[in-house]
C-alpha cells in the first residue's frame, strides 16, 4: 500500500515521522513524504532542529486517489502550518470523503479540526487539543491509542511519542484490513 505521510516544510516531530515510516517500510508498505512545498522538510526534536528529509510529492500536484492511507505526524508547528494551507486541508479531507484510513498522532489532529472531519468521531491527541477537538464536534478521550469507525473511514489516533509502539502497531493493523 502507498501511504502518504503529510508534513509541513518545517515543524514535524522527527520521531513521529521516522518511527511510523520505518514501521510502514518493515510491513512492506510504500511510505511517501508529501508536503506543501518541494525540496526538503525540516524535522525537529521538540524545539531543536533535527534532520531534513526529501519531499517526494507536493500537495496540489498529487491526490488522495493515489494513496491507500494517510499518516499525520505531529509536532506543535507542523499541523499549525498545514491547517493554514487550503490544499493540504483539502488533501486530508479527501481521505475522509473517500473512506480511506487515516492515522494522526500528538498535535496532528489540529489539521483534522481544520478539515472539519471530526463531527461524531472519538479520538485522542496531545491533551492541549481536547477543547479544539470538542469544539469541532469530536469526542476527546485520554487513551494511548484510539480507533474510531464512527464515520466514512477508520481513524487511528494517539497522544504522544511515548505511545508510538501502540500507534504503529494499531495503524498498521487497521491499514492492512482496509487495503484497497
Amino acid at each position: 500500500m502507498r501511504i502518504a505521510f503529510l508534513t509541513a516544510p518545517e515543524g514535524v516531530e522527527q520521531i513521529e515521522l521516522t518511527d511510523p515510516w520505518q514501521a510502514a517500510v518493515n510491513a512492506g508498505h510504500e511510505p511517501v513524504l508529501v508536503s506543501t512545498e518541494s525540496g526538503r522538510i525540516q524535522a525537529f526534536n521538540h524545539l531543536d532542529k533535527a534532520d531534513t528529509f526529501p519531499v517526494q510529492e507536493v500537495v496540489g500536484e498529487t491526490s488522495a486517489d493515489s494513496f491507500g492511507a494517510l499518516v499525520l505526524p505531529g509536532g506543535v508547528a507542523n499541523p499549525d502550518f498545514l491547517r493554514m494551507d487550503e490544499k493540504a486541508v483539502a488533501f486530508v479531507r479527501d481521505f475522509f470523503t473517500q473512506g480511506r484510513p487515516v492515522a494522526a498522532i500528538c498535535h496532528a489532529p489540529w489539521t483534522l479540526v481544520e478539515a472539519d472531519v471530526l463531527r461524531g468521531r472519538v479520538l485522542t491527541s496531545w491533551p492541549s487539543l481536547q477543547t479544539d477537538i470538542r469544539n469541532a464536534g469530536g469526542n476527546w478521550v485520554d487513551e494511548q491509542v484510539k480507533v474510531c469507525d464512527h464515520g466514512n473511514n477508520k481513524l487511528v489516533t494517539s497522544r504522544k511519542p511515548d505511545d508510538l509502539k501502540a500507534f504503529r502497531e494499531t495503524f498498521l493493523d487497521v491499514f492492512s484490513q482496509e487495503a484497497v
